[in-house]
């Protein structure tokens, strides 16, 4: 049976861990040969002994555009070109208010969430033209959607991803290169973890106690995982979405659907605290 990335060439960065390496074992389950950029180099040569023909690895800090670009460059001398780029790679602050930012962060996140897939965008396009269009996909956030969801500085950088791959999409699509977002919900990853300052290690380990927990956070009672995220980015990947650019696709379990009141039964409307927790009887009719 043939796989639906069957003679594609694809880039995923932050490809050694969490989402990235969902969507790595994926990517090649539907035929893919993957270029698999991140800087777990141990992590990164152990996916290229998993894989062998299949995948390469790049070790690839998206904050440096010499690294971006030899990774890029990678996919045509390995494969023979690009079709895929799956900007994936990120971190997160600490938690914060406006306060407490300094300008050193704020850049840093912004270096890491922003600039990284504008300039994966910018090293992929050409080899992409050379082979007819492509498809490309930047990992934003539901904290880009709306407060409450993430640190100051992670969610108005993930509202800029949502916005550039909204305006690289008019640029590139009439030339045949899609772009899109996914915005993942609460997703059982290390990014947690990070958040709080933990250690890569103890960060690892904080992915599984929040798959455990997450599935009383939002309406659909399952945590989200990176596989579901890889499937989404699966399906922007593939011809299944040909018809599909310029929008973001949120997978979060219904959690931004509205506030917890219209899906836990258990909460009180914020329209019937105001009236001590019952809602007037409309009066009956003459």
């Amino acid at each position: 049976m043939a796989g639906r990335l069957d003679g594609k060439i694809a880039m995923i960065t932050g490809a050694a861990s969490g989402i990235g390496l969902a969507t790595v074992e994926l990517f090649v389950a539907e035929g893919a040969q993957v270029i698999a950029a991140d800087i777990q180099d141990e992590k990164g040569a152990m996916l290229e002994r998993r894989f062998p023909d299949r995948v390469r690895y790049a070790h690839c800090d998206v904050t440096s555009e010499a690294d971006i670009e030899a990774a890029v460059a990678l996919a045509d001398s390995a494969f023979g070109g690009l079709d895929i780029q799956f900007n994936n790679a990120g971190i997160s602050d600490r938690m914060g208010t406006i306060t407490e930012v300094t300008a050193e962060g704020w850049s840093w996140i912004f270096d890491v969430l922003v600039r990284g897939p504008a300039l994966g965008m910018k090293h992929a396009v050409p080899l992409m033209l050379k082979r007819g269009g492509g498809a490309i996909i930047n990992t934003a956030s539901i904290a880009g959607l709306q407060a409450g969801y993430g640190p100051i500085a992670y969610s108005t950088a993930k509202a800029g991803v949502i916005h550039m791959s909204r305006a690289a999409a008019a640029q590139l699509s009439p030339q045949g290169i899609r772009v899109n977002a996914i915005c993942p919900g609460l997703i059982a990853t290390s990014i947690f973890g990070a958040t709080l300052g933990m250690t890569r290690d103890v960060a690892d380990q904080m992915a599984a106690l929040v798959a455990q927990n997450a599935s009383t956070a939002q309406p659909v009672k399952k945590a989200g995982l990176p596989d579901d995220i890889a499937q989404a980015a699966l399906y922007l990947a593939s011809d299944a979405s040909a018809f599909v650019t310029g929008t973001h696709l949120v997978v979060d379990g219904g959690i931004t659907v509205g506030g917890r009141h219209s899906w836990d039964q258990t909460m009180i409307s914020p329209f019937a605290a105001i009236f001590g927790g019952e809602l007037p009887q409309s009066p009956d009719p003459a």
